[in-house]
């Protein structure tokens, strides 16, 4: 495993910031849950979860989302529907894998964000990277809802951050996850489930995630 990198301050870059990912659109109360966990830190983007069932995002609610988001001048990103972006009133999409990349890249770019996961060689993260990917992400769960060990995110994270400059997504299964992954240099700490499922609920939970990045205070 890679040694562990410097501070933020030490390398003189931003700290680290939350990437917060919805549940499916389907999840109860998600607004209004959705709304507290936006006023109770700082979070740089939201990413609307698609059930895998879904062929594109039912734009109506994506669009309630989004008024909650863009509220907070957050960016609201949709999961693997590039075409839904525009109609939806969203910012980008993130999509998973080089085929998928190359089909969004053409339809957003330069207007939106295009985030790429699904990236399971350096290579493929290299291509991503070359191709126009506003940021790569690692660690996410696949499909089967499996991801690597944890050590190989935290190796994946902190070599990529140390040679490229197209900013990095990790991925956080849980809490305890999360102020590793900053360590590691990821530019953005991504948190799902750890959020919505907390006992504690889903505004605790962030501003947890948050103080674990030293980021005490939410965006006015």
């Amino acid at each position: 495993m890679t040694a562990p990198r410097r501070s933020a301050a030490d390398q003189g870059r931003s700290a680290p910031r939350l990437y917060l990912v919805t549940p499916p659109l389907d999840a109860p109360a998600l607004t209004s849950n959705l709304a507290a966990a936006l006023a109770a830190a700082d979070v740089a983007a939201v990413l609307v979860s698609m059930a895998a069932s879904r062929e594109a995002a039912p734009l109506e609610q994506v669009r309630a989302i989004g008024r909650v988001v863009h509220d907070r001048g957050i960016a609201l990103l949709i999961e693997g529907d590039p075409a839904s972006v525009e109609p939806a009133g969203a910012d980008g999409a993130h999509v998973a894998g080089i085929a998928a990349l190359d089909g969004a890249l053409p339809l957003l770019k330069p207007r939106y964000i295009v985030g790429c996961g699904g990236l399971y060689s350096r290579h493929d993260a290299m291509i991503a990277g070359e191709r126009g990917a506003d940021y790569v992400m690692f660690g996410e769960p696949g499909p089967d809802g499996r991801r690597p060990a944890f050590v190989a995110v935290l190796d994946r994270v902190a070599w990529w951050a140390e040679l490229f400059e197209v900013p990095c997504v990790g991925w956080a299964m849980n809490l305890d996850e999360v102020a590793a992954l900053a360590g590691a240099g990821a530019d953005f700490v991504a948190i799902g489930d750890a959020v919505w499922a907390s006992p504690q609920g889903p505004a605790a939970a962030v501003a947890e995630a948050a103080a674990r990045l030293k980021i005490s205070e939410p965006v006015p």
